[in-house]
């Protein structure tokens, strides 16, 4: 199944963890200025521009359901409804303004929607630490949040952990396979399987809520 090729993106800037209604007001701003880019762009998505830092896509893709199956096959983190009747996966690049974009707009949907986020080393030779430093954390979710907040700001995002085990670091390299087996080229990449319809799709760049809800059938 196809879908519609929709998406914006924002820039990023390091930020230091805060708390309390600043945070609050901070996270609204950036949600609202991230919906605004996405109206007022098309597809927006990250892709490696090197000839080194990625396999090249496979030349016949599989089809929507093979990719879904594949993307299940990935490690992640969840965020949002663990119960929910059905997992729409993303593959993402911690360097990503789009696929921080993306986190934004999916926020909304997270007592309706299953996410699975799953990162990748795609656009520099901090990502793969990075991700892994994600997937290691005690709260992935609060990592991931503090990550995504940085790069909307124009920072470097999350610091990475010096303990880092080969364990975790493989699965980055694993997920990395994986989203180049499915022929993606650019992230964000969402998978998903409609609720409503039992359709397969998958997309690359991110989307607003409305739309993000449309794919998953929520």
């Amino acid at each position: 199944m196809r879908a519609e090729r929709i998406g914006g993106a924002l820039h990023n800037r390091r930020i230091p963890a805060a708390q309390g209604p600043f945070v609050k007001r901070r996270h609204f701003v950036l949600q609202a200025t991230a919906t605004a880019a996405l109206a007022a762009a098309g597809l927006a998505a990250c892709g490696d521009k090197t000839d080194s830092a990625a396999p090249a896509a496979s030349a016949v893709k599989p089809s929507a359901k093979e990719s879904y199956d594949l993307a299940a096959q990935g490690s992640g983190f969840t965020a949002g409804a663990m119960m929910a009747a059905n997992t729409v996966y993303v593959f993402f690049d911690t360097a990503c303004p789009h696929c921080a974009t993306l986190w934004m707009a999916s926020k909304p949907l997270q007592s309706r929607l299953k996410m699975v986020w799953m990162p990748i080393g795609l656009l520099g030779r901090g990502s793969t630490s990075q991700g892994a430093t994600i997937l290691a954390a005690p709260d992935p979710v609060a990592a991931m949040n503090q990550n995504e907040l940085s790069v909307l700001e124009r920072g470097g995002g999350i610091s990475v952990s010096p303990t880092l085990s080969d364990e975790v670091l493989a699965k980055i390299k694993a997920n990395t396979d994986l989203f180049t087996r499915i022929g993606a080229e650019s992230v964000p990449l969402i998978v998903w399987r409609n609720a409503k319809t039992g359709e397969y799709g998958s997309h690359a760049g991110a989307v607003s809520t409305e739309q993000l809800a449309a794919m998953a059938g929520v």
